[in-house]
Formats: C-alpha cells, structure tokens, sequence
C-alpha cells in the first residue's frame, strides 16, 4: 500500500524542468551519454552537425538536454544556446591526451561568457574505461577546475558505453541548480 501512496504522490508531484547544455569537444561521447541516459542503452552514433534536444526523466526532474556537436568549426555556434542555460555538461575524453588543452580553452572560454555565470558546471571524465585514461584529478588539473572560485562545478569519472557515473552526475546537477532556484 505504501508502494501505491509514492506512486500515486510521484504522479501528482510537478516535475521541475531543467535546461542543460551539453558540450565538450568532437568524439568526447556527448551523444553516447545522452542516449544512455535518454534509452538506457548505448546507440551507434556519427558526429552530431548542429544539435540533438530530448528530454531526459530522472527521479522527479525533467531535464531538456541540448546536446551541440563539438567539432571546431561548429563550437562559435555554443553562444547561440547559452540563454537561461541552468546547468552545464562539459564532456571530456579522458583518453585523448593531445587535446586536453584544446578542452581547456574551449571550456574556459564558454566559462567567461555573461550567459552562464550562474550556470552549475558538471565536466564528465569519460571514457575511464579504457586502458590509458587519465585519472579524474589529471583531468580536473589540466583543464583547471581548481582555479573556478566563482562557480559551483563538479568532476564525475564516467563510462558512457557502461553507464557508469551519469547518475552521479545527474543527482550532483539537480541538487546545484535545485540550491540555486531555492
């Protein structure tokens, strides 16, 4: 009966919207995460040209994901979907050494612009399933997390391909932006 009475009280509940901008650089597993998240399994994927927008249900929360491909000729474009953007996803491939830096500029760059001051940063370091990925504190050290004062951001050890650590990261997002709105 109890069972019932939260199933029936879960329904009635409002779902609290959410917009989240997911970016990071070409092949850091944006579209993998989020089609994990969105079905539960891992979808064959080309690169995303322009965008992909789902609406991703996790405990009581809707999140409207935009997810924005991320090769360089296509990263101008990141500015035209930061308004009212409450939560960032920034995917990093833990295993690509020889673009780490290129991360880093790219994600301090977006950091700067007037649009996402308020707006929570959670980096997934994904990819930690393979042989040679850097360790979330590297990740977190080359792309200079430590220097963010003014900001709320998390770093979360992910495998999309697994699953592994999307929901960690999730509940860490709506707990920040939750804080923020209250």
């Amino acid at each position: 009966m109890g069972a019932t009475i939260s199933r029936l009280m879960k329904g009635l509940l409002p779902k609290c919207g959410m917009r989240i901008l997911m970016v990071g650089l070409d092949a850091s597993g944006k579209t993998t995460i989020l089609y994990k998240l969105k079905l539960g399994e891992v979808v064959t994927t080309v690169p995303t040209i322009g965008l992909i927008v789902e609406t991703v249900e996790y405990k009581n929360i809707s999140f409207t994901v935009w997810d924005v491909g991320g090769q360089d000729k296509i990263r101008p474009l990141w500015r035209h979907y930061f308004y009212s953007t409450q939560g960032l996803i920034f995917v990093v491939d833990s295993n690509d050494r020889s673009r780490i830096s290129e991360a880093r500029n790219e994600l301090h760059r977006i950091l700067s612009e007037d649009e996402l001051r308020d707006a929570a940063l959670l980096v997934f370091a994904n990819k930690q399933d393979l042989p040679h990925a850097m360790c979330v504190s590297e990740v977190a050290d080359k792309l200079g997390l430590h220097t963010l004062h003014q900001r709320q951001w998390c770093i979360q050890s992910t495998s999309a391909t697994a699953g592994q650590g999307l929901y960690e990261g999730l509940d860490w997002l709506s707990n920040n932006i939750s804080k923020k709105a209250a």
